[in-house]
């Protein structure tokens, strides 16, 4: 080949490249991502490419070491992160208050003691004292549409709130007529000492007097409704609502575990390990709790051979804000009604509750012919427990045997709880400790200490409802 054509060639060459340089710049760039896209695999194939699927869509691992890396990303889940998903496990229907108090979550608490802050409703409900008597037509005049009464609580009642009297009947606009609806006051004014002045909406003719208070025993109950505001009203009564301190103490719950190292090695007829130790002393140390979380007592004791003040916490039996009793024959279809009507009414709490009793009042439960206004469905697993399930118009609860009740001694009573408002402090998390005992010259074992330092608290008491039987 001429050395003329070779400069030709050279020149077609160059003269094709500067026409395709997009072209050129493109292969260019696919060049690079496939070395790049080798390299960073080959950082992985050790890995991927020693895990083989089985016949069934298993994973398996062939030459290389199973690593813990290797085990998250062909089992994801396999390994657990910490002893308290253990704990979580370890036989959650015996103890359903530290299990429910686990799965809900808990605040950290920086010291063994804890303040919290309550608020409740006002009330809406009260009595009359004493009687009202009705002006006759000699004595009527028109001051007589203004009564004075007296209640147990005048404090929750403002002026310009309305009262329905219930039992008491008004009357039509002719003041003449009984009338179906209950007699509705409204407050006026207050006395020089808290009664209650009221003019009746629909009061009753007397004489020539319009609108007159009728007569009102005592002991009628009064239920506090809604203001009403004249056209020109601006203002109206305050309104405040203080929350109430309360303070709860954390209690240290410890459980130890040891094995001797001539037991560990011993030949044995069956696998009992330090493993199933442990699990023993979770589910035992958890019993424990739920006993001091139902049924402990708040106080602070001085321990004289340990020169130190042990801090004991209070159960939430005694922080429940109301209570339910129930008699010696049992429960009906229309005792279990209100006590529904008692566990979701005049607290505002939610309208799925828990109730755990003892095996007296859960018999008592079972017993019932469940018909359409109550009735008793499936079972139902929530936190990791298996409920019973008893719905009705007021709401649904999920009921649960709770053996802790017949252990204590209260196998007839039960709780009624709103897991919305259960709260768990913890002031040191549940932990496991390995102790070097060998080292430190005191026994030959193997030694794990097992600590939780933690209490719950009632954030809504009238949420909550104790059941006893008379």
């Amino acid at each position: 080949m001429s050395i003329k054509n070779t400069i030709q060639r050279v020149k077609n060459t160059r003269t094709w490249m500067k026409n395709n340089r997009q072209l050129l710049l493109l292969l260019l760039a696919i060049v690079i991502m496939l070395i790049l896209g080798g390299c960073i695999a080959g950082e992985h194939s050790a890995m991927l490419a020693m895990v083989i699927a089985g016949v069934a869509d298993g994973k398996h691992v062939v030459d290389e070491p199973l690593t813990t890396d290797l085990a998250n990303e062909t089992s994801p889940g396999l390994l657990l992160n910490e002893i308290d998903q253990q704990i979580v496990k370890v036989r959650p229907m015996a103890t359903p208050i530290d299990q429910l108090s686990r799965c809900a979550g808990s605040k950290h608490a920086g010291s063994m003691i804890v303040d919290y802050y309550n608020v409740d409703t006002k009330p809406t409900k009260t009595t009359t004292t004493q009687d009202y008597d009705e002006p006759t037509a000699q004595s009527v005049d028109d001051e007589s549409v203004k009564a004075e009464i007296r209640t147990a609580k005048n404090e929750m009642f403002d002026v310009s709130d309305t009262i329905l009297v219930q039992g008491v009947f008004g009357y039509e606009p002719d003041g003449v007529t009984s009338s179906s609806q209950e007699l509705v006051l409204y407050v006026i004014a207050r006395g020089d000492n808290n009664e209650l002045k009221v003019l009746a909406v629909n009061g009753k003719k007397i004489g020539d007097v319009q609108g007159c208070v009728p007569s009102i025993p005592a002991g009628t109950t009064l239920i506090r409704m809604g203001r009403a505001a004249t056209e020109l009203d601006v203002m109206s009564p305050q309104f405040e609502a203080m929350p109430r301190k309360a303070q709860q103490f954390c209690q240290i719950f410890k459980m130890q575990v040891e094995q001797s190292t001539m037991q560990k090695i011993a030949n044995k007829e069956v696998g009992w390990t330090m493993n199933d130790q442990e699990e023993a002393a979770i589910y035992d140390m958890r019993l424990g709790m739920e006993k001091c979380f139902l049924f402990g007592v708040k106080g602070r004791i001085w321990d004289s051979n340990k020169k130190e003040n042990v801090m004991l916490t209070g159960g939430i039996w005694r922080q429940a804000g109301k209570e339910f009793v129930y008699d010696d024959e049992g429960f009906t279809q229309g005792s279990i009604v209100d006590l529904m009507r008692e566990a979701f009414t005049g607290n505002a709490g939610s309208k799925r509750k828990i109730l755990i009793g003892g095996s007296e009042l859960i018999a008592q439960l079972n017993k019932l012919d469940y018909q359409r206004v109550v009735t008793s469905t499936h079972t139902v697993t929530k936190w990791g427990i298996d409920f019973t399930e008893i719905r009705s118009k007021f709401g649904t609860l999920y009921v649960l045997l709770s053996e802790v009740f017949d252990e204590c001694g209260m196998a007839s009573e039960g709780m009624v709880i709103d897991p919305e408002y259960l709260q768990k402090y913890t002031h040191q998390p549940f932990s496991a400790e390995t102790l070097n005992l060998k080292a430190s010259g005191v026994r030959n074992v193997d030694a794990t200490v097992l600590t939780e330092t933690s209490c719950l608290v009632l954030r809504y008491p009238k949420a909550h409802m104790r059941i006893v039987k008379v």
